[in-house]
């Protein structure tokens, strides 16, 4: 079988150049990855400054000069649609005195201005403008103050990623076999582009950002976590609803998490949500029946089944790693805030040019988890990250699940499919996490050396 078989975290860690390795054991992780603060800091400098990052979608940004703010890790940058058209990424960040430049969420700019000394920069990055400039003597030179930028900008298929080190594989290579997924993401049903246009949603929970991520890519919880949620569901609209099909007892159906390469997973719901029709097993919603009669007039039933399957949900909870998840039709960006604090922002999305009823009816699908089933995630990542802070004498957590059983198979390009009940997930990203981490500290060592 492939080394990847028990997916030991264990590979590197007898290298004395690193730490990193004493926080895993195989099938355990240290605590401290979820409650120190000082490990915390080391991944917003090292991990999230040494890897792709997802930054947005490119359709979030419709109009010449649009930008809106987001972060790698903790630095904050602002995500722009230049005057030529083309996407980039800038620090937000002054070179003079070190203030944020933009102080708006999202807006329309040429240009920006700093409010302290308003030194001011193009959306491109370039400085343009310093008042009082005779001071700095005649050597200075306005483009030796230009903003930094991240060292890649790239994207995939509307999706802009950007890394703050130079010693990152291509886009392409880094996605590895996450490129499939959302492939198939995008082009499921009538195949239209998908947009995010439609603002979105952020709330904070009190629980380290590894918390959140850990449960993108759980298959064990939902029929536990979501017990209530589901009751309501199988009381009002049947046992055949959405949801219902996630294993309780020992059968574990056809249903699989996967890793895809570099930390990224899908946990794949269609072989159960779509075996039929995953429309015809959702739960009742305002304009139900007014929207399917639409869709068929105008498709048919059998393409107006594909067109409103497509719109209840992908089936695929795709995760990107360090910050990208993909959930049902939606996109959530993992914002990281402190070791036991994390933002996370649900955006929905429509497709250009499909009728009015798909769309109307992909937010009614959207409006529906994070509002509903989100609630019930909170609380659980919360109550662990609260008992993981208060008992440091049980330092670790158990990610055992399928290590032991041979349930999983191996492709020919080494990774692993098991049960979607499987910790596959969270061994996956962890083995990705101790790679980019030991690399970064072999870096900045190497730097302080020379």
């Amino acid at each position: 079988m492939s080394s990847h078989a028990n997916v030991k975290l264990s590979e590197d860690h007898s290298s004395a150049r690193s730490s990193y390795g004493a926080l895993f054991k195989e099938g355990y992780v240290h605590r401290d990855l979820y409650v120190k603060q000082s490990l915390f800091d080391e991944e917003m400098r090292l991990l999230f400054g040494g890897t792709w990052v997802y930054i947005g979608h490119e359709t979030e940004l419709p109009n010449a000069n649009d930008f809106i703010r987001r972060r790698i890790g903790r630095r904050p940058v602002v995500f722009v649609r230049k005057e030529d058209g083309n996407v980039d990424v800038i620090v937000n960040r002054c070179p003079h005195r070190g203030a944020l430049l933009c102080r708006f969420e999202r807006g329309n700019a040429k240009r920006f201005t700093c409010g302290y000394h308003a030194w001011s920069f193009e959306n491109d990055g370039a400085c343009v403008a310093i008042p009082l400039r005779h001071a700095y003597g005649e050597d200075f030179r306005l483009e030796d103050h230009d903003l930094l930028k991240p060292a890649r900008v790239d994207r995939y298929r509307g999706f802009v990623f950007a890394s703050m080190s130079p010693n990152v594989p291509p886009l392409l290579e880094h996605l590895a076999g996450a490129a499939s997924y959302l492939d198939q993401w995008l082009d499921r049903g009538t195949g239209q582009k998908v947009i995010v246009n439609n603002g979105s949603m952020i709330f904070t929970c009190h629980a380290n950002w590894k918390t959140v991520y850990d449960n993108a890519g759980d298959g064990y919880h939902p029929p536990f976590s979501h017990e209530s949620m589901l009751r309501v569901f199988t009381r009002r609209y049947g046992d055949d609803t959405d949801m219902s099909y996630f294993p309780s007892g020992s059968n574990e159906g056809p249903m699989v998490s996967r890793d895809l390469g570099n930390g990224h997973t899908v946990i794949d719901q269609r072989p159960a949500m779509h075996a039929k029709s995953a429309w015809r097993r959702q739960h009742v919603h305002p304009g139900r029946e007014v929207t399917e009669a639409a869709v068929f007039d105008q498709f048919g039933e059998d393409a107006g089944i594909k067109a409103l399957d497509a719109s209840t949900g992908a089936g695929m909870n795709i995760s990107i790693f360090p910050n990208m998840l993909i959930v049902g039709n939606q996109i959530q960006i993992v914002d990281p805030v402190a070791a036991n604090q994390t933002s996370i922002q649900w955006f929905s999305t429509s497709l250009e040019g499909a009728p009015v009823e798909i769309n109307t009816t992909r937010m009614r699908m959207q409006e529906d988890f994070p509002s509903f089933g989100e609630v019930d995630d909170t609380a659980q990542w919360e109550s662990c990250q609260e008992g993981m802070e208060a008992v440091p004498e049980m330092e670790w957590i158990d990610i055992r699940r399928h290590i032991a059983t041979n349930q999983g198979t191996v492709g020919a390009d080494g990774w692993q499919t098991h049960p979607i009940t499987s910790d596959l997930h969270m061994r996956a990203y962890y083995r990705q996490w101790l790679r980019v981490m030991n690399e970064g500290a072999r870096s900045a060592t190497q730097s302080v050396g020379k």
